[in-house]
């Protein structure tokens, strides 16, 4: 099958799901290192569907062109190169982090009668729209903050290294992840050939047979385009999450086990490494974490809005004073 699909586009891995009935994906992924925007960096993205009983191509999808990739590449580098266009994007959320902490702090009422009108809605006796606009942005800034935090903290633990760093020192001692134990392939006079993907996918069929699926490199290089020393797979825990991820690694001539690393051996920071995007986008809390992290969004659209509103009516109000 890998032969079939690579003659017609020279693919770089395969996803396989553990159930029967999905279809393998293969990523046809190709970059362009001088770059400077998306649609230069990113050569060729597409996801080619074939069907793993009788090999034939179910459908091709071009991810380059597609709404949501690109929508992707805007929040997550303002379509510029993704190496420091990232870097770009960090800055404005650095500057909400510090908004979102003030905010608080201003939000934090200084007695009991003050805390009555912060957490809900008292709008029987108000008349006026600046009022309820204040209520909106007051209350329901309130509500969001802290999911909008944890939205911004985990977007620039991508952007920044320093981040990356700090939480690895809290969560395990250590600035930097635990380096991964080079395997090397043994010497060998076999030459690789797709048997050898085979065996591969039987072995993590059988050790992770619960899991979601897995994803195993065909070009035998990794994402910096160096050569693999065997062939790494990742095996995904739960479909639609990253979090739970388990590392393997087979012998490239052989198809030989060399390593086996699940989930539950990582450490602390390793795991939240895992997880940070899970949380980013709500996931890792299921249906109802996206939920809310989308009406957590929708409420951030709408403060500076609220906000802005809020100042200009105190501004209006300092001219009247002045005037009188």
């Amino acid at each position: 099958m890998v032969l079939e699909v690579n003659e017609q586009y020279p693919i770089s891995s395969v996803e396989i799901p553990l159930a029967r009935n999905r279809a393998y994906e293969f990523l046809y992924y190709e970059k362009d290192k001088k770059a400077w925007n998306y649609f230069d960096e990113v050569k060729i993205n597409k996801l080619v569907y074939v069907n793993p009983y009788t090999g034939k191509i179910l459908g091709i999808y071009n991810e380059k062109y597609d709404l949501f990739p690109i929508l992707k590449s805007v929040h997550w580098s303002l379509l510029l190169k993704a190496d420091w266009g990232k870097y770009a994007v960090g800055i404005p959320v650095v500057l909400f982090i510090i908004m979102l902490i003030t905010g608080i702090v201003l939000w934090w009422p200084k007695n009991k009668k003050a805390r009555k009108g912060r957490f809900r809605f008292d709008w029987k006796n108000v008349k006026t729209w600046k009022r309820r606009n204040y209520d909106l942005h007051n209350i329901l800034g309130f509500y969001a903050s802290f999911i909008a935090l944890l939205m911004s903290i985990t977007g620039i633990y991508f952007a920044y290294p320093l981040v990356k760093k700090v939480f690895n020192v809290t969560l395990s001692g250590s600035m930097e992840l635990p380096k991964e134990k080079e395997v090397k392939s043994p010497d060998s006079l076999l030459a690789r050939n797709n048997s050898v993907f085979d065996l591969t996918a039987q072995e993590t069929r059988r050790l992770y047979a619960t899991s979601s699926s897995f994803r195993i490199p065909l070009n035998g290089k990794n994402k910096k385009g160096k050569t693999l020393k065997n062939i790494p797979v990742t095996v995904y825990g739960e479909e639609g999450r990253f979090a739970v991820r388990n590392q393997l690694a087979f012998d490239k001539y052989s198809g030989k086990l060399l390593l086996n690393k699940p989930h539950q051996k990582l450490n602390t920071a390793e795991k939240y490494a895992h997880a940070n995007y899970d949380i980013h986008t709500g996931s890792y809390f299921g249906i109802a974490g996206k939920v809310i992290w989308f009406i957590a969004g929708l409420i951030c659209t709408s403060l500076p809005v609220t906000g802005f509103l809020v100042w200009l009516g105190k501004r209006k109000k300092k001219g009247i004073k002045k005037a009188s």
